[in-house]
């Protein structure tokens, strides 16, 4: 099977191996990068997966809404785009695709820089990195990405690199159930495709806004799964924004990507 007959496998469920490794609280690094739970700024990558993911990824900034943002992703000029998917050996790389919620949240923090400017910034469920680069490059005074597949910490190093920014912190621990942080603002994009973990995020996110009155922006293009849940009432719609061609080819024709501002209710924050 083709890499692009495995993305739409995962555009239609296959992303539910990855929602149960959210759900827990260990997460799901695996292999030998398993002891690894945290990237600091100057951390060197191992040579050997650096070098695989320079040769299996393709740097590109455009087909997407943040033509400043230069990413390393798989697209149809790539390998494993061809390969079957079982010969990638790291585990599904969702990193590798630039989802249109994360497009739609680092467009906006680009265009409305004042939304993290001198904030603290907690890009939950990182990917490739995007939207934590986007809110450095409009002056956040601190940033954390966190994303529990270990290769998409490494991605996100070589995506600083690429944009001439010194690596934020990059966290791979499952973080949804901790502690609420003092974070000013928490992003999240395309994370709501399984039922549990949406709960488990309702629920975090409401305490994170009710012990720290932290501020939360979500970004989702209005799948099924998204806007069926409860959240949905609790959701504000900040601003829309029309997909470019290529992004709405690679995503089953969705043509808008939305991001919202979570404002639950006080009548439910009491669990």
């Amino acid at each position: 099977m083709a890499f692009h007959g495995w993305k739409w496998l995962l555009l239609m469920g296959r992303q539910n191996t990855f929602a149960r490794a959210w759900r827990s609280r260990r997460g799901g690094p695996s292999l030998r990068w398993k002891r690894c739970c945290h990237w600091s700024t100057g951390k060197s990558l191992d040579p050997e997966v650096r070098a695989f993911l320079e040769e299996n990824t393709e740097v590109t900034s455009s087909g997407h809404l943040t033509p400043e943002i230069r990413l390393r992703l798989l697209t149809p000029r790539c390998r494993f785009w061809r390969e079957k998917s079982d010969l990638w050996p790291y585990g599904d790389p969702f990193w590798a695709i630039y989802w249109p919620g994360g497009q739609a949240l680092s467009r906006y923090i680009l265009d409305n820089p004042c939304i993290v400017k001198g904030r603290s910034v907690l890009d939950l469920g990182s990917g490739c990195g995007a939207t934590a680069i986007a809110a450095v490059m409009s002056g956040a005074s601190q940033v954390l990405a966190n994303d529990i597949d270990p290769i998409a910490g490494m991605a996100m190093i070589l995506n600083c690199e690429l944009n001439h920014l010194n690596p934020f912190p990059i966290t791979i621990k499952n973080i949804i159930n901790s502690e609420a942080g003092s974070w000013d603002l928490i992003v999240l994009g395309d994370m709501f495709y399984d039922e549990q973990l949406a709960d488990s995020l309702h629920h975090w996110l409401r305490k994170c806004i009710r012990i720290q009155q932290t501020e939360v922006l979500i970004g989702d293009p209005g799948r099924h799964q998204f806007l069926s849940h409860s959240i949905r009432s609790q959701l504000h719609k900040v601003i829309e924004y029309s997909l470019p061609e290529y992004t709405r080819q690679e995503n089953n024709g969705l043509t808008s990507s939305i991001v919202w501002s979570y404002q639950p209710s006080n009548s439910l924050e009491n669990c």
